[in-house]
């Protein structure tokens, strides 16, 4: 049976920027083993498989390597998908069906707004290896069910990270988000980069999810509730982050088209 597959370029308005997903458009759902297959056929850090549920979609999200509860950008890029390409209108809520619970993504003034749970991070002792495995001095460090989230003491900080994996993957979480305040003739509020060779990446270009932790955090220092942050991975990208003390943050990016095929 054949499967359409759309690729697609998440939390930017250019090709070849932001964060690349897969996406699998089922007419049911699949097993499991043959997702993860053609999550490693494709090689990107995420792959979404959508399917038809009712008035909802079930979405599931694959790495290269294993299946993850909650992606941002293969979120983006499943509505994207829907509505380019006609399976929903842009006047409609989308609904999805996930591990993490009910998720919806609306299209807003040519953005896509994602309804997600927020993410807190909690305290945690000084890690001497952590800071050996990124090589900078290191502000803050807490943790959440991402991983670390580290704030380094500046943006170009973030930037310049060559973090060293090996030590990295030594540590009791392999993942970690950092962060720091943007520079202050920037346009964006803060910064951040997402290191994750415990799922099977590296570095993950542009990562909702992140935000969910990165947006609590974000707000207990810089007493604002809407955000425009950047991640600056190589390829780069932007989200709109509105979270205003609850239990959920909304993200917003673009998205753009750049592959469509079928599966065999």
């Amino acid at each position: 049976m054949k499967q359409t597959i759309v690729q697609v370029d998440a939390f930017t308005d250019r090709p070849f920027q932001g964060n690349p997903a897969a996406v699998c458009i089922l007419e049911s759902p699949q097993d499991e083993q043959w997702m993860q297959l053609v999550a490693r056929e494709m090689n990107l850090s995420e792959t979404a498989f959508l399917y038809r549920e009712g008035q909802a979609y079930g979405l599931r999200w694959f790495t290269p390597t294993s299946e993850v509860s909650l992606c941002g950008h293969a979120t983006l890029a499943s509505a994207h998908v829907l509505w380019t390409e006609g399976y929903a209108s842009t006047g409609q809520l989308i609904q999805f069906e996930t591990k993490s619970g009910i998720l919806t993504a609306k299209y807003q003034d040519d953005w896509i707004e994602l309804d997600f749970p927020v993410n807190r991070s909690q305290d945690i002792p000084p890690i001497t290896k952590l800071g050996d495995a990124l090589g900078v001095p290191l502000k803050t460090v807490l943790y959440n069910s991402l991983g670390y989230l580290v704030e380094v003491a500046t943006a170009q900080q973030v930037e310049q990270l060559q973090p060293n994996f090996n030590l990295l993957k030594q540590l009791p979480i392999s993942n970690v988000i950092v962060t720091s305040k943007a520079d202050r003739n920037s346009k964006y509020d803060f910064v951040s980069r997402f290191f994750a060779p415990g799922v099977g990446i590296e570095e993950d270009p542009v990562t909702g999810s992140a935000h969910c932790c990165l947006a609590p955090y974000w707000r207990d220092r810089l007493n604002q509730d809407r955000f425009l942050a950047y991640q600056a991975s190589a390829r780069g990208g932007v989200v709109k982050v509105y979270y205003d003390g609850g239990d959920r943050v909304l993200l917003q990016g673009q998205a753009i088209t750049v592959m469509r095929g079928e599966l065999l």
